[in-house]
This record gives structure tokens, sequence and C-alpha cells, in this order.
């Protein structure tokens, strides 16, 4: 049940399950997972594929709630709002998008949606939503059955809404304690004066324009979703019904406004955004409950509910000891922020930041006592004084601090400009791979690898190699981990394995291909590769391929069984880098290969520091040749490293004293 594991009450876990929902989305996989997540709550749930079919199921199914994307084929999913409300103004619309973005954000505000969720859909945050849905259909179907005895009901609403009437120009005669109460003004600051007092100056004027036309023009009800400006300058959005009141000869004598605070429902990263476009001069402060992945793996979600919301309540309490802020806003992950405006604070920069650091260190030596239970915490702590976007700046700091785990204190100053200035410069650099692409300027450079015995060349290595739009040609540095991050790699990939096989086809000669994990693990490449080998099955024997050192592999089953398949061919394994790193004898075990590339460092360093690398080097040689295995010198940069390798007894040399990498070409 709903109200065990989410806190809600029976009557509404069963109103819930008794209404009838359309949830549209275009996404085949989106719609599926998501609609199984919406089956634990909803009994009667409708399908549609985009915005034309959940308008035409609108109107032929009549559901009593919608949940919507909003970028969708055909009709995307403010369009469909759009001719429903011209149908139905009342129906709840809770919007599930991947994009938080501000004009959207108040396209769908003017629209009158219920609320705005991002994806992936957390059953948590859905079920906060939910509740005020529940209120408000129960609410507007008090209205729909009482709008006769209005009086009656102003009264009753009056402990539960935000109520206010205004005379015809819109000057206020009436408002409610709770008006006061989240407005922050008395109701002698309020009557006598124009509603427009709790207006907010970044609401579009259009809301305004066709709010005025309803009531006025119309006489008719208007119904919307508004953001207000409390007295001090906070944000909050209400759920907004206005109608007009007319006399016996249908002239508007007032205006009558009940009002919902939907403020807990909208995004605490859009009402945080809020805070700091209005607040003076503010320092935003991040906070993070260290290994809170670890916690969520270990707790259940009932207990880790708890610690958040205990947390939150601790935060509070010792931050508000030190600094005058309006919230602590809870954001998600074990992550919260709060701002304080330093024109207020009375707190120079560095008496701000130990007054932090020392909250931190109470809190983090403070175990949170619930059920009496201890539950032992640490947070990191991330602030921004100054520069662009500072929520930004601030949250990139515990990106940081996770990342480099030297300490639990960062000031982010401008962290988002830097960041900004990597993704403009990774957004040329894709465009560059894409052009090279699509131009067949992804190539491969090939290093000899000679035989210590005989000194001659007996195999070469491919290498990537892009030549851009200048015709410079250049090394994976300048363009791999950008690749890997915009789902490029696996095309690089390819490009490489097929002019490499091509070679091999061509010359005749050995050649050994790197691949990464994310090649292997991709179902693609692993294709290509086997449809490689089987079409040259008389080339098998010529190809090594170069398992590079990478932590990140997910599937160790997965690589093991593609290694056993392409040794069928003949293949030949080799770990890379071997000696440092990610590379261990467990690797030999899981992998069985047949060469060991032994890594760079060690030999680079020969000459310098001989006593620790050739110890090491002569342990790698000793259990290779135990083992049958071949061993390969990479970074030959000279006669001198040369001759020790030689005299260590490793098979192969590679490096720049044989030869660069370049295009193959023989006479």
């Amino acid at each position: 049940m709903l109200q065990d594991n989410y806190f809600i009450s029976r009557e509404y876990d069963e109103y819930l399950k008794k209404i009838r929902v359309l949830y549209v989305e275009d996404d085949s996989d989106t719609l599926y997972f998501s609609s199984m997540l919406l089956r634990e709550i909803f009994d009667d749930l409708i399908l549609a594929k985009d915005g034309q079919e959940g308008f035409e199921k609108f109107k032929k199914e009549k559901p009593d709630l919608i949940i919507t994307d909003i970028n969708m084929p055909l009709l995307n999913g403010l369009g469909m709002i759009e001719l429903i409300r011209k149908e139905d103004k009342n129906i709840p619309i809770i919007i599930l998008s991947a994009y938080n973005d501000n004009k959207m954000f108040l396209d769908s505000i003017k629209l009158g949606i219920d609320g705005y969720l991002l994806k992936p859909l957390e059953l948590e945050n859905l079920i906060a939503i939910l509740k005020k849905v529940v209120e408000k259909l129960i609410y507007t179907d008090s209205i729909r059955n009482n709008i006769k005895f209005l009086n009656a009901f102003v009264e009753a609403t009056n402990h539960s809404s935000i109520v206010s009437k205004t005379d015809p120009k819109g000057i206020i005669t009436y408002v409610n304690d709770e008006f006061c109460k989240i407005s922050g003004y008395s109701k002698e600051e309020l009557i006598g004066k124009p509603h427009n007092i709790v207006r907010h100056p970044n609401n579009p004027k259009e809301i305004y324009r066709q709010m005025w036309d309803v009531i006025k023009n119309k006489k008719g009800i208007w119904k919307g979703v508004i953001r207000n400006k409390t007295k001090s300058g906070k944000s909050y959005y209400v759920d907004c019904l206005i109608m007009p009141i007319v006399n016996e000869y249908g002239e508007i004598i007032e205006y009558i406004s009940l009002r919902n605070d939907i403020t807990d429902i909208m995004s605490p990263v859009k009402q945080l955004n809020d805070a700091i476009k209005n607040a003076n001069n503010p320092v935003v402060v991040y906070l993070k409950i260290e290994d809170f992945d670890m916690m969520e793996d270990f707790y259940d979600n009932e207990t880790l509910f708890a610690i958040q919301e205990e947390a939150k309540s601790s935060f509070e309490k010792e931050f508000s000891k030190e600094f005058n802020f309006d919230k602590l806003y809870h954001l998600e992950n074990g992550e919260y922020a709060f701002i304080v405006e330093k024109d207020v604070c009375q707190k120079d920069k560095n008496s701000l930041i130990d007054s932090l650091k020392r909250v931190q260190r109470k809190i983090n030596s403070t175990p949170l006592i619930i059920n009496d239970n201890n539950y032992s915490i640490s947070i990191l702590l991330s602030v921004a004084f100054k520069g662009y976007k500072k929520f930004e700046s601030a949250k990139l700091g515990i990106k940081k601090l996770l990342k480099e785990r030297s300490s639990p204190f960062i000031i982010a100053n401008g962290l988002a400009s830097i960041e900004q200035k990597k993704a403009k410069e990774n957004m040329k650099i894709v465009h560059m791979i894409k052009n090279a692409l699509n131009n067949s300027r992804i190539i491969s450079y090939f290093q000899p690898i000679v035989d210590n015995k005989t000194n001659k060349i007996t195999k070469y290595e491919s290498l990537v190699r892009l030549i851009d739009e200048n015709n410079n040609v250049l090394s994976p540095a300048m363009f791999l981990e950008t690749a890997k991050k915009s789902n490029l790699y696996s095309q690089i990939t390819n490009e490489v394995l097929n002019h490499s096989f091509e070679m091999l086809r061509k010359f005749n000669i050995d050649i050994s291909i790197n691949l990464s994990a994310i090649d292997i693990e991709q179902t693609s490449t692993r294709e290509t590769i086997l449809s490689l080998l089987e079409k040259h099955k008389e080339l098998g024997e010529k190809v090594v391929f170069e398992l590079l050192e990478d932590e990140k592999i997910k599937d160790f089953k997965l690589v093991k069984e593609f290694i056993k398949e392409v040794k069928s061919y003949g293949v030949k394994i080799a770990i890379d880098d071997f000696g440092a790193g990610h590379s261990n004898y467990e690797r030999l075990l899981n992998y069985q290969p047949d060469i060991l590339k032994i890594d760079g460092s060690l030999i680079r360093n020969i000459e310098n520091n001989s006593c620790y690398c050739i110890s090491a080097v002569k342990s790698i040689v000793t259990f290779a040749k135990e083992q049958n295995l071949k061993t390969v010198a990479e970074f030959i940069e000279n006669e001198e490293i040369f001759k020790i390798i030689k005299e260590l007894g490793i098979d192969y040399s590679q490096g720049y004293y044989f030869g660069k990498p370049k295009p193959l070409i023989f006479d």
C-alpha cells in the first residue's frame, strides 16, 4: 500500500485508485517503465504515445488526471495541453519532462499545469505532487457542487485556502488570515491597495491580460498558476481561481479569489534559482551528505527518508545559529542548499567561511538520533560568493570535492564559467569528430614493433588519428575522451577496425589493435569485430587485440566470452600497460592473454630509476616466461634503453627509436 511506504493517507490512496489517468509519452522505454510505476498507484491507466493520440484519448476516455511529456512528435505536450484547456480548464495536468528550461516552465504555467517533474520519474516525488492533486480534485468537486452557496463556501475555505476580494478596479477589500500569513503583509497593509502588491515582476504580462479578459470582459472564471512575491521579496506559487461576482443586472461588483499554495510541488531547484535572482548579493551554500550513494544501497527507503528529514532539521538548526536565511532547500540525493544575503549577513568573507566550517565540523561530529538509533553522517560543503551562475558553481564544487576526496570544503567561485568554457570547447571537438567521421578523416597510423632477437620489424600497432579541416593530424589525446562522452567512440573504433583489416588484407602483416571495455561491451562493435574475423578468417592469426587498462569494466563475463570467441579465430590477446594502474595478475587469470605490454612508465624511467624499474620489469619478464607469454616494451626512445630491455629478456620493442606512428606504405 502506498500509505505504508510514502506517508500517504488511506483516503488519498483509495481516491487515487479510483481515478482515471491518461499518461502521454513518446519514448517506448520510458512509457514502459514509467507505466509500471504508475500502475502501483492507479488502477485505471490509459496510455498514449504522442500529443495527438493523447488529445483524442482525452476526448474519448474522459480522464480525471493527465501526466504528459513535453517533447513529442505530431503534437508536443504543450500543444496538447493547450487543446485540452479549451475543452476543460480544470482537469489536473502534471508535466514529466527531461528539460528544466525556464521558458518551457513559464509556458507550462500559462497553461495552468499542476506540477512539473523532471525525468527519470521517481515515485516519492510523484506522490508529493499527487497529494496536492488529490486535494485539488476534491477541492474542485467542492466548488462544482457548492457554487450556488458561495458565501458559505468562502467561509469554509477561509481556514484552508488563501482568500481575497477586490473591487471592480482590482483594489483589495478583503483578505483572510492565510493570505496575510503567506504574503507577510498585515490586513491593514493590504486593504485599499491594488492586488498587484503581491505580483511577482517576472511573471509574463500575457498572464494578466488573459486573466482580465476572462474575468472582466467575458465574466468567466479564470484559473491558473501564478508566482507571487512576499513582503520580504520571496517567491511563492499559488494555484489560483478568480471569479467575478455580478449583481442582478449582470454588472461586476467585486472579484473573489481562492488560492492554494503549491510552492512545495514546484522544483526546489527552480525555487532556489528564483530566490538567488531576487536576493541582494547572495552567497550560495551547497551541502551534500557524503557517501550518500552507499547509504542508498544500505538503508531501506523509509530509513533513508527519515535520515534526510532529520539531517535537514539539523542543518536548519545549526546554520541558523550563524546565518539569517529564509529556507533550506532539499534538492536530491542527499543534497541541500541555502542562500545568505551578504549585505545582510554582517560578516566579511573570512568570517563567513570560518562560520561555515565551524558549523560543518559540529554537524560532522554529531550523530543524528532517530528512534533511539544513532546515524553518523558527514557533509561536504561548497560555497560560491561571486561569479557567473553561483548555484551551478556551488554544485560543481560538490562534484569536485567528491572527485578529489582531499577536503570537505571548497570555495567554488567561477567554476560554472570554467565548466561552460570546457563545454564550449567540447562542442567544438564533437563537431570536429563528426565532420571527420562524415568525411573519412578518421584514419590509422601504424608504429613498428621490433623482434629483439632479429632487430627486424615483425608487426605494427594500429593507432587512431584525426585529420582536421586544416589537415592537421591530431593524436587521440586531442579528441578521444570527448568522443567517449558524446557517444561517438564506437564509430571511431569501427573506422580503426575497418582500416586495420584493410591493411592486414593488403600487406599481409601482423597488426595489433587497441580495444577498451567500452568497445567490448558495445554490441555493435562486437558484431563488427566478429563479422570482420568471419569474413577474413585467413587473417585471424595475424591480429592482436590489446585490451586497454580500464577500471570501468561492467561485465567481466561478457569480456571473457568475447576473448574466448575471438581466440577461436586465432587472434592473440595482449594486456596493455601491464605493471601499473589497474593492471594486475587477476586480469591475467580472467583474460588468459598471449602477450604482456609492459607499462611505459617502467620503461621510460629505466635509465634514471634503474634499480626499482629493472626489478619490476624483471619480475614481469620472469612471470611471463614461466607462463609462456611474450613481452613487449613500449617507449623505447634511444639505444641505451633498447640495450637494457634486451638484456632483461623482453621479446619485442616499440618506440620512437624504431619509428614514429605514420601511414602504412610499402614499396
